[in-house]
């Protein structure tokens, strides 16, 4: 590994933060934590027309709030800066004017019509649909000519016409690519705003990259950058080309769907320790045969090497088994304060902290994400109320000897021995003095202090209730 770890993360802002956004940023960020390099946040809104506003900040914000911090970007400016490459353009024309003196580079007149018309006809011959050369040799005169003439033009890179790109990636090994199969990529559009590809090369070198690592479906873009790379003379970075995500059915994951944005995971009550978990093993694994990790985990184990080269599926159902764990294993007071806002939604008071607490502790067992926790938590706050078929059961004569009883051994424990050790040897006297058992003695507490004949056992009931709060609901359905 190289001395000096520096390594980035350059999304467009198009919109939310996708899943298969995060991987990349976490890979990038994980590698330089591990080796102490450097990330940066880079943004390539060089497309202006797919800007989407307030989507850079939601970036960001999504980033940060995962735990992934960046240590040069926006707002973190540095001697690489700026880091919008919008505000890079002089950099890039004094680059592209640079090409087209070496003859690397040159003006394209074609129309829009032209290259439809030239790519239907390539396809209708069944040929490789690129850029047929067409403006490759307009000699200088016809191109001042053009250029005084203000005829519309972009910049194309000269690809040769009959070498093979070797190079290697970390994750497939040696890869060869014809420079038949790629076309002279425009690098700078006609509205003066440079491509990914010119960009992305100038700025890796500019800010020093060393490792790129992006997605699998850049691999066969790579020979652009390398014929970049080799035009300016300049230090390849070595290559990392991770695997698709991809669904159950193994079509690709869009990135377009809004489903798959992280902020959409958020809302839908995944923890960010389970996203961040899940995420990172999309494509990876460590050494030991396990699947748990923080953050602080994955700094330590990450590795390239263990990067596969076949795609990863993306399954909702490890997801939800992986953010179930997070929710029942981590602190409480933690998990109280991420379920704060369900409650505040449906307006119940859980302002008494120790009831709280203990409601969640029953019913984060029951759940998988944190949108269904007031499903299991609303009948310790809300008034009971039971359907006729409950209410024959509290209204029968064994059931009434139950509960009558019920509330009056209650009645008689002071606050201090209200635990559940107490609770529960009371429990096991009920069944002997009123010498009423099985479903006929429990039903009928349950569906006075519960609402429901299954759920809690008594002693767990009466606990997180209260002396007060199982007093009055005993009362309730008491004749």
């Amino acid at each position: 590994m190289n001395d000096k770890v520096r390594v980035r993360f350059a999304p467009s802002p198009t919109g939310y933060l996708h899943l298969g956004g995060l991987r990349t940023a976490l890979y990038n960020y994980l590698l330089a934590k591990k080796y102490n390099g450097t990330f940066i946040l880079r943004i390539e809104d060089t497309d202006q027309t797919r800007f989407v506003e307030g989507s850079v900040d939601n970036l960001i914000n999504s980033l940060v709030s995962l735990g992934i911090d960046f240590d040069e970007g926006p707002y973190k400016e540095s001697d690489c800066g700026p880091y919008f490459q919008s505000q890079r353009l002089e950099i890039y024309h004094k680059y592209v004017n640079q090409l087209i003196e070496q003859g690397d580079a040159y003006y394209c007149f074609c129309t829009k019509e032209e290259l439809d018309t030239m790519r239907a006809e390539q396809q209708a011959n069944k040929l490789t649909t690129k850029y047929n050369g067409k403006c490759r040799n307009l000699s200088k005169e016809q191109v001042k000519q053009k250029l005084a003439d203000n005829e519309p033009y972009v910049v194309r890179m000269k690809m040769p016409d009959d070498k093979i790109f070797n190079f290697n990636d970390l994750i497939r090994g040696q890869v060869e690519i014809a420079s038949e199969l790629v076309e002279d990529q425009v690098i700078l559009k006609a509205d003066g705003f440079p491509t990914y590809h010119l960009a992305a090369v100038v700025d890796d070198h500019l800010m020093e990259i060393s490792h790129v690592l992006r997605g699998e479906e850049w691999l066969y873009s790579t020979p652009k950058h390398i014929f970049l790379y080799e035009a300016f003379k300049w230090e390849t970075p070595k290559w990392v080309h991770l695997p698709l995500l991809l669904n159950t059915d193994r079509s690709k994951l869009s990135k377009r769907h809004g489903d798959f944005s992280v902020k959409n995971y958020l809302n839908k009550g995944y923890l960010k320790e389970a996203i961040i978990n899940f995420v990172a093993l999309l494509g990876w694994h460590a050494a030991e045969d396990r699947e748990l990790y923080t953050l602080d985990d994955l700094s330590e184990e990450f590795s390239i090497e263990r990067i596969s080269k076949s795609g990863a599926i993306f399954d909702i159902t490890k997801l939800d088994w992986m953010n179930g764990w997070y929710i029942r294993n981590l602190d409480i007071a933690y998990i109280g304060e991420l379920c704060k806002p369900y409650f505040d939604d449906e307006d119940i008071d859980i302002s008494n902290k120790q009831k709280y607490h203990k409601v969640l502790v029953r019913a984060r067992d029951q759940i998988t994400n944190l949108t269904q926790i007031t499903e299991h938590s609303r009948m310790f706050y809300n008034d009971i109320q039971l359907s006729n078929e409950f209410l024959e059961i509290v209204n029968s004569e064994d059931s009434q000897k139950v509960l009558n009883w019920y509330l009056e051994r209650l009645n008689q424990i002071d606050l201090n021995s209200w635990i559940k050790e107490n609770l529960t040897v009371i429990s096991k006297e009920g069944i002997k003095e009123t010498g009423i058992k099985g479903k006929n003695y429990f039903f009928p507490i349950r569906l006075a202090l519960f609402g429901d004949c299954h759920g809690p056992d008594i002693p767990m009931l009466l606990d997180i209730l209260g002396k007060e709060e199982t007093i009055n609901r005993l009362k309730k359905f008491v004749i």
